[in-house]
């Protein structure tokens, strides 16, 4: 178990993760939704428990935007009000013990981090290569 630092982009945001060994990996999200939300070709994702997260900063004040996903669950966006960093995501279909983490925004994460799987890989773009195992949508539980 290892605890990683991130922030938002304006710091008004900032929390410590704690992520086991096989958590420090990159899943990086090809939904159309992803690319909507983050105006990018994926995002750097991880699945952790909600109480592996503990926001120091900014907690109080999160936007919440809430849309419902493929499982016609709805799925909770976290995000800082002012510069609209999504921190993380509660998805309904995974229950309400975990979290998806935006392992971009992590100090280490970032930098350290290598793609762990490819998840929504129907949706990857034509030009896009494989880095990791992909699955077509979420994989098995």
């Amino acid at each position: 178990m290892t605890d990683f630092k991130g922030h938002c982009h304006c710091g008004q945001t900032e929390w410590t993760a704690t992520l086991q060994k096989d958590q420090q990996a990159h899943i990086l999200c090809h939904c159309n939704t992803c690319k909507e939300l983050s105006g990018s070709t994926y995002t750097l994702n991880q699945i952790i428990p909600t109480k592996a997260l503990n926001i120091t900063k900014g907690g109080d004040k999160l936007g919440k935007y809430t849309y419902k996903g493929d499982s016609g669950k709805g799925v909770h966006c976290y995000y800082c009000p002012n510069c609209t960093s999504h921190i993380y995501h509660q998805q309904e279909a995974l229950g309400p013990d975990n979290i998806v983490l935006r392992t971009g925004l992590l100090e280490e994460g970032i930098k350290k981090f290598t793609p762990g799987a490819e998840i929504f890989g129907k949706d990857r773009l034509s030009w896009e290569k494989e880095v990791a195992q992909t699955f077509e949508v979420m994989p098995p539980s």
